[in-house]
């Protein structure tokens, strides 16, 4: 059942969106603008903006496309693609993708529960464990455009993971993949989840 659940994810993920072909030698020149939050190298030093360098390119286009159209607001972004053509886009996805992340540092008192929840999910409550989409080492599957999570600042994962889970953030497609998984999340299981992701290597 489980790898009946993948496939489906895996599929429904990769027919989502046509294959973004990018510059990253190009998208050097195109990310003044986004440096001053997510830094040249794509390694956000404050928690609130997402670190970006590895992390897909597929991802990163659908995200800026997402952003762009208004599918997923972001105020801070308000604007901020406006003027950028697809090419631009898919430069600065390669770009970030380039680059290599950086890892953080877990809470030692919330290894535990976030790793079970990460690898095992919470199958009493029906949510399959995060390896499934993110690989057992965060890395995520960009064929998919399933995003690259270790690493990734802690409280940054944790207002995504809440916003998925009040529907404030919906471009997760029609299958709501996020959105189910996080519905079925405590306050308590994304502080430990993110914490673990933020620690994974």
């Amino acid at each position: 059942m489980n790898k009946l659940f993948v496939s489906l994810l895996l599929t429904l993920g990769i027919s989502g969106l046509a294959h973004a072909e990018g510059d990253a030698a190009a998208g050097q020149g195109k990310i003044a603008m986004c440096s001053a939050c997510h830094n040249a190298d794509g390694n956000s030093t404050l928690p609130n903006f997402p670190k970006l360098a590895g992390q897909g390119q597929r991802y990163l286009y659908k995200q800026m496309l997402d952003i762009k159209s208004g599918e997923r607001p972001i105020v801070e972004m308000t604007g901020m693609l406006d003027a950028m053509t697809d090419q631009d886009l898919q430069d600065i996805a390669a770009w970030y993708n380039s680059q290599k992340g950086t890892i953080g540092a877990a809470a030692p008192d919330l290894v535990k529960r976030g790793g079970e929840l990460f690898q095992g999910g919470k199958l009493e409550d029906g949510m399959p464990a995060c390896i499934g989409c993110h690989t057992p080492t965060g890395e995520g599957i960009d064929s998919a455009i399933y995003p690259k999570l270790n690493g990734q600042h802690a409280a940054y994962t944790a207002k995504q993971l809440t916003d998925f889970r009040e529907g404030d953030r919906a471009n997760d497609g029609e299958a709501m993949i996020m959105r189910t998984i996080a519905a079925k999340l405590s306050n308590k299981d994304i502080k430990a989840i993110s914490s673990y992701i933020q620690g994974l290597n």
